[in-house]
C-alpha cells in the first residue's frame, strides 16, 4: 500500500508515528504538506500536483489538517476522495467535526446525550438565552476552538453575560453550556478506529484549572472504559463518518455525556498513557479498506 499523511509539520509526534507504523508494516509512506499541493478539476480530470510533479499511485490519505488551514486542507483532500483514493476521515465529515454547534446537532438528533447546549447571535436575547440554559456556573465556548482554546468558565450570571458581550463584539461564533459538576475536572478521551474503541484514557485537570486538555496542563492516565462510554463514542464517530476520532465523554450523574469529537486525535498523550499501538492501529484499518492493487504482470525474456 502506498500510503501518505497530509501534514504540515513532517516533525509531529502523530506524523511521524503514522509514518513509522506504515513502514514498519512493509507499505511506503511519505508526508505532504496540504499548502503544497495543488490542483486541476475538469470533467475528465483530477489532478493534484505537489513541488512540481504528479501525485499519483496513492492507496490512502491519512489526514492530520490543523483548523488554521481546515478550508484548504479539507479541498486538497475532496481532491485526492474524487480520485478515488481512500480517506478514512473524508472532507466532509472533518468539517462536521470541526464545527462544535453542527457537531452537536448531528449527535443530538442521533439522540446521544450531552450537556444542555445553548446558542444565539444578537445580544440583545443573552438574558433569554441563559434563562433556557439554567442557573450558573455556565461553560462558553468559541465554536472553532481546540485544545481547550476559547473556552471560558463563568461562576456568575454577570459573567455569562460579560463574556458573550466580548465574543459577540468580536463577531465570534460561539456556544454556552450547562456545567457538570460531578465530573471534577476530569473526562474521558476514547480512541476510535473503525468500529471499535481501541484505547481510553482518562484526562483531570491542573489544580486551578477546569479545562482537562493535556494543552492546559492536565495529566492522563489510562482507564476502563464502559460498554456504555464505547457506544455512544463508536456511535458519535460513525454519525459524523469519521472512522478515526477521538471522542471525548464526562462521566455524570446521569451517565456519559458526549463533549466534543476530534476529527485529527493527537497520539502521543494517548499512547504515552496507555501503551497502545494507536498508529499501528490506524495503519491496519486501512489496509483492511483498500483496494490491493492488481500485480504489475513483468515482460518475457526474449
Amino acid at each position: 500500500m502506498k500510503l501518505a499523511v497530509l501534514s504540515r509539520n513532517p516533525r509531529l509526534y502523530s506524523t511521524q508515528r503514522l509514518i513509522e507504523a506504515a513502514r514498519e508494516r512493509g507499505h511506503t509512506a511519505r508526508v505532504l504538506d496540504p499548502l503544497r499541493c495543488y490542483m486541476s478539476v475538469s470533467p475528465d480530470n483530477f489532478g493534484v500536483h505537489y513541488k512540481g510533479r504528479a501525485l499519483t499511485g496513492i492507496d490512502c490519505i491519512v489526514p492530520r489538517v490543523g483548523t488554521a488551514t481546515t478550508f484548504y486542507g479539507t479541498a486538497v483532500l475532496r481532491q485526492f476522495e474524487m480520485m478515488g483514493v481512500f480517506v478514512p476521515n473524508p472532507s466532509d465529515a472533518i468539517l462536521r467535526a470541526r464545527d462544535k454547534l453542527r457537531c452537536l446537532q448531528i449527535l443530538a438528533a442521533k439522540g446521544i446525550a450531552m450537556p444542555l447546549t445553548v446558542f444565539g447571535d444578537n445580544p440583545d436575547d443573552t438574558d433569554d438565552l441563559l434563562a433556557m440554559l439554567g442557573e450558573p456556573p455556565h461553560v462558553i465556548k468559541l465554536n472553532e476552538g481546540m485544545q481547550g482554546q476559547g473556552v471560558v468558565l463563568a461562576e456568575k450570571r454577570s459573567a455569562s453575560r460579560s463574556v458573550i458581550q466580548a465574543f459577540s463584539g468580536l463577531d465570534a461564533n460561539f456556544l454556552v453550556q450547562e456545567f457538570i459538576r460531578e465530573a471534577e475536572g476530569s473526562d474521558l478521551r476514547c480512541f476510535v478506529v473503525g468500529d471499535r474503541v481501541v484505547a481510553g484514557m482518562q484526562r483531570s485537570a491542573a489544580p486551578g484549572e477546569f479545562r482537562a486538555n493535556l494543552h492546559r496542563g492536565g495529566r492522563a492516565e489510562a482507564v476502563q472504559l464502559t460498554e456504555a462510554e464505547c457506544a455512544m463514542a463508536v456511535t458519535a464517530a460513525q454519525a459524523l463518518g469519521l472512522e478515526v476520532a477521538g471522542v471525548d465523554l464526562l462521566r455524570s450523574a446521569r451517565g456519559p455525556l458526549l463533549l466534543e469529537v476530534n476529527a485529527s486525535p493527537g497520539l502521543e498523550g494517548i499512547e504515552a498513557a496507555t501503551g497502545a499501538d494507536l498508529a499501528g492501529a490506524i495503519v491496519a484499518h486501512c489496509e483492511t479498506r483498500v483496494t490491493p492493487r492488481p500485480a504489475r504482470k513483468r515482460r518475457a525474456k526474449a
